[in-house]
C-alpha cells in the first residue's frame, strides 16, 4: 500500500518536471550582475565599482550599480553615481537610469 502511494507521488511529480524542463533557466544573481556591469560599462564608458543590490523582478532582473563619475583628489570627494539597470529573463539589458549622484565619502542617513 504504501509502494502504491510512493508511485501516485512520482506520477504527480512527472508533469510539474516537464512543464519546468520547458522553460527557459532563470539566471542566477552573480551572472546577472556580471551582465549588468559589462553592458552599462559599455553604454557608459565607464567600468562600474560595484553593485548595490540585485532582485528578480516579474520580467527579468533588476539592478542597482555604482559607478565613479568624476575623479577627484582627495578620493573621498569623487563623484559617483547610482543607475537601475533593468534586464530581461536572458540577461539583456533594457533599460537603465542614474537614479542617485553623491561624494563618494558620503553615507546615508538612517531615519
Amino acid at each position: 500500500m504504501a509502494r502504491d502511494r510512493d508511485e501516485r507521488d512520482e506520477d504527480a511529480e512527472r508533469p510539474r518536471e516537464r512543464a519546468r524542463e520547458g522553460r527557459p533557466k532563470r539566471l542566477s544573481a552573480p551572472r546577472v550582475m556580471r551582465s549588468a556591469t559589462e553592458q552599462l560599462e559599455g553604454l557608459l564608458g565607464r567600468a562600474p565599482e560595484s553593485v548595490s543590490a540585485v532582485r528578480p523582478i516579474d520580467d527579468g532582473w533588476e539592478a542597482e550599480v555604482e559607478v565613479l563619475e568624476l575623479e577627484r583628489i582627495p578620493e573621498t570627494t569623487s563623484v559617483m553615481a547610482s543607475y537601475r539597470v533593468t534586464l530581461d529573463a536572458e540577461g539583456e539589458l533594457m533599460s537603465y537610469e542614474r537614479i542617485r549622484r553623491y561624494t563618494r565619502g558620503q553615507t546615508d542617513r538612517r531615519s
